[in-house]
This record gives structure tokens, sequence and C-alpha cells, in this order.
């Protein structure tokens, strides 16, 4: 048990002294980024998903 909290409390002074955070307007452009991506993203896997969905309609209802 002593292992987990001597684990746990060095995790902690290394957030707090080794990791360079980023500043809140970096976070806040970051955050965007990854939201316009993700959004970009599902809307071309969506597009895909489509053109899967009809061709494979076209197929079974071509063989019936």
């Amino acid at each position: 048990m002593a292992g987990i909290v001597n684990y746990i409390k060095e995790s902690f002074g290394e957030l707090k002294n080794n990791v360079t955070w980023p500043t809140w307007a970096e976070a806040q452009r970051l955050t965007v980024l990854v939201a316009v991506f993700s959004i970009i993203f599902s809307l071309a896997i969506w597009g895909v998903d489509t053109v899967f969905s009809k061709a494979i309609t076209f197929y079974f209802d071509w063989i019936n």
C-alpha cells in the first residue's frame, strides 16, 4: 500500500514541477481546433458511409 501512495505523490510532483502546461488562450485555441477537425472527420465518415450504403443497396436491388 505504501508503494501506491508513493507513486501517487511522485506523480503529482511530476505534474506540478516538470510538465509545461499551455496557457489558457492556447488551450482554448487547441480545443477549438480539435472540435473543428472532429466535425470535419465525422462528416467525411458520414459521407463515405452514405455512399457505400447506397452502393450496396443498388447492388442488392440489381441482383434481385
